[in-house]
């Protein structure tokens, strides 16, 4: 139930609108940049610089979804097949980036491109927009599948095609321009600052973050849904209440829409500073008590209490400027060994993907771990702000089986992919948070 400051190297998820957190264990909703990735994915590791234009948002727009003890057999099946995408999906997408740079295709592109547009940065356009094209052949099937087809197969899905379309448009017309303005700044810096070019990068990264943080709730998300203030006074005092024995001031309380294109149900703190709100979706309103809907929230602002807000983007930080230094440093030794020329060489812009992608293979189940220890402590701070163990159980329960998750997730699964405990593990700790 809380987005974490690593790079996830595959991600699960499904195609609809930007209110799922980026890493969860079981199939997320698409984030408003997801079909930027499209464009920017073969010349910018898919898992890492678009997750830091996500993690603005997706540290804000925290929607929490958990695992499922309902039909396991269907559950296990369901997460085996998203899993199964995710990983081919980012298989495809770094073979593509190592066969372009080895087999002289983007070399021969980068010639194309400045042979049809002279002007550096017009030529830079033309190449990434080609190469996102040529992406967009492997990228663009998957996701219809995953994100519509599988969702609709497992009842999980109030899509249309046209819907599915319309809103995967709209995440490309958001994402796109962003994504772009982030390779024009790369490119920019590899030009200014030479071997140096991370730490601007870097620094542009973050400032980019805080921004789109303070402005997804206000500019982003009404582009997806439709938000109302909440008109329950019992449940926006209980709210409220647990807001102050915080010590946490908020905005407002709002649901939106969500069923208009998922059956799941969640909730979250969205926004920083005076932007910061709470969202609640349409169908957790519907189908669950206002007892539930409290220890949802609970668990919601445990991660507030423990500053697990704070302590992730303190990591995301660290993990960003880490991940680009380590980057530019295998970059400049495999350009030597490929024989380019120069950082700027547009032929050779792919290689900065596929380490950057390795970096974040490498980094995301350290990231999971300390996801899963977060959500382990958000877990117990419901029980005891609420005082009703029970809610919270039976809240675990209904959103596992709405979101038909993996109950039980082999070890190594969960290791490396999983920012959540299982909904096993889960039940347990709230039954020895009871008894203590």
């Amino acid at each position: 139930m809380k987005g974490t400051a690593n790079f996830p190297a595959v991600q699960i998820r499904s195609n609809n609108p930007p209110v799922i957190s980026r890493r969860q264990p079981v199939a997320r909703e698409g984030t408003a940049f997801q079909s930027a990735q499209t464009w920017v994915n073969p010349c910018v590791s898919k898992p890492v610089l678009v997750s830091w234009i996500n993690h603005s948002v997706l540290n804000s727009v925290r929607f929490r979804a958990v695992t499922s003890l309902h039909s396991s057999g269907q559950a296990k099946t369901y997460n085996r097949v998203k899993l199964g995408i995710s990983i081919t999906s980012s298989v495809l997408t770094f073979l593509l980036m190592v066969v372009l740079v080895l087999s002289g295709a983007s070399t021969a592109l980068a010639e194309w491109s400045t042979s049809i547009a002279p002007q550096r940065y017009i030529s830079l356009l033309l190449f990434v927009v080609v190469l996102g094209l040529a992406h967009s052949a492997i990228a663009l099937p998957l996701s219809f599948f995953s994100g519509y087809i599988v969702e609709h197969r497992y009842g999980l899905s109030n899509q249309s095609t046209a819907r599915w379309a319309w809103e995967h448009g709209k995440g490309m017309m958001v994402g796109a321009p962003l994504a772009l303005c982030m390779v024009m700044v790369l490119y920019l810096c590899l030009e200014g600052y030479g071997p140096w070019w991370w730490l601007p990068v870097g620094t542009t990264v973050t400032l980019l973050s805080v921004v789109l943080a303070r402005l997804a709730p206000t500019l982003i998300l009404p582009l997806f849904y439709r938000f109302r203030p909440v008109d329950n006074g019992p449940l926006k005092e209980r709210i409220h209440r647990l807001c102050r024995d915080a010590g946490l001031h908020i905005e407002g309380i709002f649901t939106f829409d969500l069923s208009k294109n998922t059956r799941k149900a969640n909730a979250a703190f969205t926004g920083i500073g005076k932007s910061r709100r709470i969202i609640l979706g349409d169908t957790l309103m519907q189908e669950f008590s206002e007892d539930e809907i409290e220890t949802v929230f609970a668990h919601e602002l445990g991660h507030y209490y423990y500053h697990h807000v704070r302590t992730g983007i303190l990591l995301g930080i660290v993990s960003t400027f880490a991940g680009l230094y380590i980057a530019a440093r295998l970059y400049s030794w495999s350009m030597e060994i490929l024989g380019f020329s120069s950082l700027t060489d547009l032929g050779i812009l792919p290689l900065l993907g596929v380490w950057l992608s390795l970096f974040a293979l490498l980094t995301s189940p350290l990231g999971n771990a300390l996801s899963r220890r977060h959500e382990r402590q958000a877990d117990s701070y419901a029980v005891s702000a609420t005082g009703n163990p029970g809610a919270f159980a039976s809240a675990l329960r209904k959103l596992a089986e709405k979101n038909l998750a993996d109950p039980e997730p082999h070890p190594v699964i969960e290791f490396l992919f999983y920012s959540h405990p299982s909904i096993s593990q889960r039940l347990t700790l709230v039954e020895a948070t009871t008894r203590g």
